[in-house]
């Protein structure tokens, strides 16, 4: 599966790409040097606006592959790696947005303390990220972003 690192100018897309299922990691604030070195060392793609980052004689010459986005919005952005890439969408909604790490599924009684009493009421399928320990659940959010994510 691809996984990506996204530059500090598309922050907002990574956490999309995570939301559509694929591990994004963001470096805000990274030396151009250090961020291709990371890209390489852990085998992803690099995402960036900065034109001048991809004159680098790495990505130039095909030994990191990156893509430069056209545009500032994180939606047509999304669109762009989605269709370019053509990434699937079959695993929307499985990462934590917050941590980048794979969500597992948690029973009702050992989240139910830390869930809102409208949701402890109406809700019976959990996910929580096993690093910062978020809980997750298919609520009105999560379809509106499944929606967003399927308009792709």
């Amino acid at each position: 599966m691809v996984r990506f690192l996204a530059d500090s100018n598309v922050g907002r897309l990574a956490r999309w790409l995570r939301a559509y299922g694929y591990d994004a990691a963001y470096a805000p604030h990274v030396d151009d040097r250090l961020l291709i070195g990371r890209a390489l060392a852990e085998g992803r793609v690099l995402l960036t606006r900065d034109a001048d980052l991809m004159q680098r004689r790495v990505v130039s010459r095909g030994s990191l592959k990156a893509l430069l986005l056209r545009s500032d919005r994180f939606d047509e952005q999304l669109r762009q790696v989605v269709e370019e890439l053509e990434l699937a969408g079959d695993r929307a909604l499985s990462r934590c947005l917050e941590c980048n790490v794979e969500l597992e599924p948690r029973p009702k009684a050992e989240v139910s303390e830390r869930l809102p009493p409208h949701v402890r009421a109406t809700q019976t399928r959990f996910s929580e990220c096993p690093r910062c320990g978020r809980v997750y659940w298919p609520g009105t959010h999560w379809q509106r972003m499944r929606e967003r994510l399927g308009a792709l």
